[in-house]
């Protein structure tokens, strides 16, 4: 697979609303999108930080993951996500070769209608990795 940068680092809140000026205003960060993605639950605030964004994940149901991952205790970073320049689906692949474990099995379209699959941080240094393809 050819990664070409960070293509974003997902970070879980409890609200937006409530982590938007810590991010506006004390980092100078501007908020330029805001959207909600209902196959997973989730709200989502996009930030630019050079030539990698920050994406803001608030759950908008109790079932959402990034709610469960919160009621863990967990905080903070949730995934990295790498933007793939050969296709996510050659990507999933090679790394189902490799014998890393896949949370999707083929590309699905997230947030800003980019084609994504996770990768399980069971095996991949306990950091959930986000595949990404624009």
């Amino acid at each position: 697979m050819k990664i070409s940068h960070i293509e974003h680092l997902g970070i879980a809140v409890q609200s937006i609303e409530e982590a938007l000026p810590y991010f506006e205003q004390v980092l100078g960060l501007k908020c330029y999108a805001v959207e909600v993605v209902e196959d997973q639950k989730v709200k989502t605030a996009f930030l630019k930080c050079g030539e990698t964004k920050i994406e803001l994940l608030e759950p908008t149901s109790p079932e959402s993951t990034i709610q469960k991952w919160l009621d863990k205790g967990n905080k903070g970073v949730h995934h990295v996500a790498f933007c793939i320049e050969d296709g996510v689906a050659k990507a999933l692949a090679e790394c189902d070769e490799k014998g890393i474990r896949l949370i999707d099995n083929a590309p699905r379209k997230g947030a800003e209608n980019l084609n994504i699959a996770f990768l399980h941080p069971k095996s991949t240094c306990g950091i959930l990795t986000e595949l990404c393809e624009h």
